[in-house]
């Protein structure tokens, strides 16, 4: 009889199990379930459609992806090499190669002969990947929202915030935070699985696809360490029972997150990032982070002043030690949440608590102390709580259950306007930080890359105005003259202007007499003047201070040349090969060298290297004029085709001594 009854109980104990399984099934054949997700998907798409006419901006995109080598030379035969580098290599002493090597992978996909947006530019499609992925981040919290006991309005509401909540716009409009979204997808994936792991009984095969989703999210942001942590907020809310076995069954996800967090920190502090812009003690430190904790929890429901940079002041001001206040009060809040059961409240706040917890610039990283971005995944707990609110507000206090529904329908559309408006910021480098200078106006960083921009974009005026800001606010920093004197370089190749151009980087080297880039840029000035020797001697002083300054080799490789010392000069671009080896015009100029010193059969490898990289009409006609040389025949004539095919300027009497003509 016992035995009967012990076996009637485990059949009522899978029973649920089964019901769940079929539950969660049909949330993807229900189509009232299907066309709330399709019209919150499209209302997060209209709410990041100027993201689309945006460019880039010189705010690391540069460093990340259109100056980053690794992906501007990626192309069929360096496919593998490249990966390979990308995984093996920091961006700013972030390690985040997936979401690098997705650059990489558009940059192939765009030159390819057809490409999957042909009718869109390259930027354009970046932006659209990002608004794409972010897509798929709202329909799984969505989904999650539901798995999690929100009924499908509250897990609505929810996924719209996540959706077009000002505070998404730097991770989506912000081509650089690819990895905000990319790992983003994974990670949610990885709960949502974690979820459909705990309500299958715990079967393995769920376990299986966690794993390559949780390494697939932190190889794209460090930020995803906090994925057992949530697991644990995740198991809280589905009534598992605390104990420590629920922190020992996923070891091998506290292992993973310990050994890359560790190595983001090792990378951050080789690279100089963990280094402070502005020095704190540690115990004000401490007030840092309860100021970010709770600036955070105001922006998730205010979203003001939002700007990609948050600087520090010089001195920590008065009205951050009052924000300590924030932990003895969440605390509580919590414990009282806790002790009344009220789960999803306790899910919410233990949830974005353990996502921002590790950014809250207690060790300060980077040159602001807030980051927008930073809420990307966390935001999802405070949402929570609101969709679960905004569920259950007019049961509460039914005298106002008719207006619940246009109140959140308000909340989102004023949200989603802030949204539409906050994406053109990112149209350019010029909208960018002229919107940052609107509330700072007091730092240099905003004026000199608004400098910069205006300087690459042919604003000769407005570039030398904020130079001359930044100059004015610190005049010992040697960066803004340099910075200046390449303005003037490149401005008009007169006298004139060089002589200033040469007077800056003067002031730049004497505020800085140990940066190569700046002997460089002076030797390159000395050469336009005619100079020589002073040029050799500052490139010469560039490369002993500096010995992988591409540009220095490149320069001094030139002076050789133009003075007839071939060898020299090919010794330059040996040295600038081996740092670069993906740059197809010095493999021509190698083989030039070597042609002019006579050594035609070596020159062959470097055009075939340099075709390799750029199958240029004129790499070709060289390449047939030294196979001729060589005395191949046919490997001459093939060449000769091609460059004539492809429109090379033939020089007369070539094509005769060449094809017999």
């Amino acid at each position: 009889m016992g035995k009967k009854k012990s076996n009637k109980k485990e059949s009522k104990k899978k029973k649920p199990l089964v019901k769940q399984k079929e539950k969660s099934n049909s949330f993807w054949k229900q189509p009232k379930f299907l066309g709330i997700a399709f019209g919150i998907l499209l209302i997060s798409f209209i709410a990041f459609f100027p993201a689309l006419d945006a460019g880039t901006v010189n705010w690391d995109d540069d460093r990340n992806f259109y100056e980053n080598d690794m992906v501007t030379s990626i192309n069929q035969h360096n496919f593998w090499s490249n990966t390979k580098e990308i995984f093996k290599s920091n961006v700013i002493g972030g390690y985040n190669p997936l979401s690098i090597w997705t650059f990489a992978l558009e940059k192939r996909l765009h030159d390819s002969p057809s490409p999957p947006w042909p009718t869109l530019e390259h930027a354009q499609s970046m932006h659209l990947t990002n608004i794409l992925l972010h897509l798929v981040c709202v329909l799984l919290v969505f989904r999650i929202a539901m798995m999690l006991g929100l009924n499908v309005y509250g897990a609505a509401f929810v996924a719209l915030l996540f959706g077009i909540h000002p505070m998404r716009v730097e991770s989506v409009a912000w081509i650089t935070e690819r990895k905000d979204v990319l790992y983003g997808a994974f990670f949610l994936g990885a709960m949502y699985y974690y979820i459909k792991f705990l309500d299958s009984g715990r079967k393995m095969k769920y376990m299986a696809i966690i794993m390559v989703l949780f390494t697939l999210s932190l190889f794209s942001k460090i930020q995803a360490v906090s994925l057992p942590l949530s697991f644990l907020a995740i198991d809280y809310i589905k009534n598992r029972p605390l104990k420590w076995s629920l922190i020992f069954e996923k070891w091998h996800l506290f292992l993973m997150s310990l050994a890359f967090g560790l190595l983001g920190v090792y990378m951050l502090r080789d690279f100089g990032t963990l280094e402070n812009k502005v020095e704190y003690p540690i115990w004000q430190r401490l007030f840092v982070g309860s100021w970010s904790y709770l600036i955070y929890l105001v922006k998730s429901v205010v979203p003001f002043r939002m700007v990609p940079l948050y600087p520090y002041e010089p001195k920590m001001p008065v009205f951050f030690y009052p924000s300590m206040i924030i932990a003895p009060i969440t605390l509580w809040l919590f414990w009282k949440a806790f002790k009344s059961k009220k789960k999803f409240f306790v899910f919410g706040i233990l949830f974005f608590t353990f996502n921002i917890i590790f950014l809250l610039q207690i060790v300060g990283a980077g040159q602001g102390l807030l980051a927008d971005r930073f809420t990307y995944i966390a935001y999802f707990g405070l949402f929570f709580i609101y969709g679960y609110v905004f569920q259950n507000l007019g049961n509460w206090f039914p005298k106002i259950k008719n207006i619940v529904l246009p109140i959140g329908a308000l909340v989102i559309l004023g949200y989603g306007f802030m949204s539409f408006n906050q994406c053109k910021i990112w149209k350019d480098s010029g909208t960018l930080w002229t919107h940052v200078l609107k509330y700072y106006n007091n730092i240099t960083l905003p004026f000199g890359n608004r400098a910069n921009f205006y300087r690459d974009s042919g604003q000769t005026q407005k570039a030398l105005s904020d130079y001359s800001t930044v100059i004015r606010l610190k005049p010992n920093l040697p960066g803004p003259y340099n910075s200046r004197g390449r303005l003037y370089f490149n401005t008009k190749n007169n006298r004139d202007t060089l002589l200033l151009a040469l007077a800056d980087y003067n002031k730049a080297i004497e505020l800085e007499p140990n940066d190569g880039e700046y002997y460089a840029n002076r030797g390159a000035t000395y050469a336009r003047l005619g100079r020589n020797q002073e040029a050799l001697n500052d490139l010469t002083k560039c490369l002993q201070i500096k010995p992988d300054h591409l540009v220095g080799y490149l320069n001094r490789s030139v002076l050789y040349n133009n003075a007839g010392d071939y060898e020299r000069a090919l010794s330059d671009i040996r040295s600038y090969l081996k740092l670069n080896p993906n740059n197809p015009d010095l493999w021509y100029e190698s083989a030039r060298a070597k042609r002019l010193l006579g050594r035609h059969q070596e020159a062959i490898p470097d055009y075939d290297r340099a075709i390799q990289g750029n199958p240029r009409a004129f790499f070709y006609y060289e390449r047939a004029k030294t196979y001729f040389t060589v005395g191949n025949l046919t490997k001459a004539r093939q060449d000769f085709q091609i460059a004539k095919q492809n429109g090379a300027r033939i020089e007369p009497g070539i094509e005769q001594q060449i094809m017999g003509q």
